[in-house]
């Protein structure tokens, strides 16, 4: 029997009595923590059952809450309402492993680590004034809650900040509000819980009866938080002040500019503000500078697709076009190029609107409308400078594009980005800006779109199994092999992890057109895009859909995420 099994104490007996384990894991278990032991390792019996597979966190915290005669709570099914976790402070929750999660009975519920640990419950009972009535909670759980309670609890380090600085009398009644304590610790909740979340953006909307806060995560934007609209002239005010913006002008638009520490990392945040019809919405994107600039492999290039492009872009000299919509990731696959390309016999200049990594050896220019200094106009100067490799941001107007056709008709490798769907309309859109067609066929040699899909969360996706006819029923042209007459597919839960989306990161979804004799061809004759899109799937271009299919069909991301990033 269980009770014979010396060490294994109530969590082992109670895991057997569920009918979660046998015996000969339970063993196994206590002859790892015994020699760990005698390495100076400290390690609890659950934990080596959960890193052995046997069984996972869920079953551990089932089992300790029999034990203690609590609750048992997943944190993914649980909200944590802010108001009553806000009444310890980040270092209790931290010293303690607990996180207030509501009232119930007149009773504040709290999730503990440790639900028996009576000193830590007498001290919460007089930080908060209520009884307590405590929650067993998977640990792994409530380490995130707490984790993300603490980095959003946390003080932003201005530096560099422009001071704001008002003459006029009637302004200080404004700057005064601007300083108040809570619209300082709601901005600094708001900008620390967006970076911990890896939000790109962060939406401030004053709606008819309430504050709206919303994060871009992933590329979809999510409700974070609602707030008394009262709040909303404090918190706009905190924010352009912030960023060195005229807190007294309401009626026109403002750009502003923020530089932060968060969480040991230096962030800038470009500042929006634009009047809506019950205040103003700011609108804050979020620029990590100390993150590291992801590189060629890590963007989700299909191998086939990446040894292709590696092929042109070591050419001396060619026309390379990134494309697809706002927010599809061009300018990171522009940097994870660059980054390949840098070496001490290349001289590298980039035009940038704005600069969004500052990369070493690379000769980066910031664009200046208001002083003249355009792409169109930038090209032209650093063609003096002998380039052998040149960044152009963005292909916004005919002049702009036909330097840079003239550039790399000249010996130059030109990168560059446009707004087209798909690689073929890139040959077409540039028809449109006025370059003629032979110089197209010149000078282009490969064409990169590109969108950005969410991956599924790796702890909470649920697999599901599709038959054949059931597969090219709902999705036409998944990539089955003959043999295949079932597969297994997943789809989105949503856990703590992943801030109860379904997906943590996003990964790149690929469509390569490498110019060939027959291609060129093509766009001499004035061919459609229908036509060199034929073309260049006959010699090997994988569509977006295609390889979007393929990252559905390894496990990386859902059906419902592809359909919806491609048509």
């Amino acid at each position: 029997m269980m009770g014979f099994i010396k060490g294994a104490g109530f969590l082992g007996e109670q895991l057997v009595k569920m009918g979660i384990l046998t015996e000969e894991p339970i063993k196994e278990a206590l002859s790892i923590q015994k020699e760990k032991k005698k390495k100076g390792e400290n390690k609890k019996l659950g934990q080596i059952l959960i890193e052995l597979g046997y069984c996972n966190e869920k079953h551990i915290g089932e089992a300790l809450a029999r034990k203690s005669g609590y609750k048992f709570l997943s944190m993914n099914s649980t909200e944590v309402d802010v108001t009553y976790a806000n009444l310890i402070t980040p270092e209790i929750a931290q010293k303690y492993k607990v996180m207030p999660t509501g009232m119930k009975n007149g009773k504040l519920q709290v999730a503990m680590l440790n639900p028996n640990d009576i000193i830590a419950i007498d001290d919460l009972k007089i930080l908060t004034g209520y009884e307590i009535e405590p929650i067993v909670v998977p640990d792994n759980e409530l380490k995130a809650v707490i984790e993300q309670f603490t980095n959003s609890s946390r003080n932003l380090e201005s530096f560099d900040e422009e001071e704001q600085e008002t003459e006029e009398a009637e302004h200080e009644d404004l700057v005064a509000s601007a300083d108040d304590k809570p619209a300082v610790l709601l901005v600094n909740q708001i900008i620390n819980h967006a970076v911990s979340s890896g939000a790109s953006d962060i939406h401030v909307e004053p709606q008819e009866k309430y504050l709206r806060v919303r994060f871009r995560i992933d590329g979809v934007l999510h409700e974070i938080m609602q707030q008394p609209l009262r709040l909303h002239p404090m918190v706009a005010s905190r924010i352009k002040v912030m960023a060195g913006m005229d807190i007294a002008e309401r009626r026109v638009p403002q750009d502003g500019r923020i530089s932060v520490k968060s969480e040991g990392n230096l962030i800038d945040i470009r500042v929006a503000s634009l009047p809506s019809a019950y205040g103003e919405k700011i609108t804050m994107r979020l620029l990590n500078r100390s993150s590291r600039i992801i590189t060629l492999e890590q963007l989700g290039f299909p191998e086939f697709q990446l040894k292709r492009y590696r092929e042109i872009m070591r050419l001396p000299y060619g026309f390379i076009l990134i494309t697809g919509p706002t927010g599809s990731g061009k300018s990171t696959t522009l940097y994870a190029t660059l980054q390949v390309l840098n070496s001490v016999e290349k001289n590298i200049i980039t035009l940038e609107d704005p600069i969004e990594r500052r990369m070493e050896g690379i000769n980066q220019i910031q664009m200046n409308a208001k002083a003249g200094m355009t792409f169109a106009s930038g090209l032209r100067s650093i063609l003096r400078s002998d380039p052998d490799i040149i960044m152009v941001g963005e292909i916004r107007d005919r002049e702009t594009a036909q330097i840079a056709v003239e550039s790399a008709l000249t010996g130059h490798l030109v990168l560059s980005t446009l707004h087209t769907n798909d690689a073929p309309g890139a040959v077409t859109r540039l028809g449109e800006m006025g370059i003629e067609p032979f110089l197209t066929a010149s000078s282009l040699v490969g064409v990169v779109a590109q969108r950005l899909a969410r991956v599924l969360c790796p702890k909470c996706k649920i697999p599901y199994t599709l038959t054949r006819d059931e597969l090219m029923y709902s999705v036409q042209g998944f990539p089955l092999e003959p043999h295949e007459d079932s597969i297994t597919l997943y789809k989105p839960a949503g856990c703590i992890a992943c801030n109860k989306t379904g997906y943590k990161g996003r990964t790149g979804i690929f469509e390569f057109l490498k110019v060939t004799e027959t291609i060129q061809k093509l766009i001499l004759s004035g061919a459609s895009t229908n036509e060199i899109r034929e073309a260049a799937i006959k010699e090997g271009m994988a569509t977006l859909r295609q390889d979007g299919l393929v990252k559905v069909k390894n496990g990386i991301t859902s059906i419902e995420e592809i359909l919806r990033v491609v048509m």
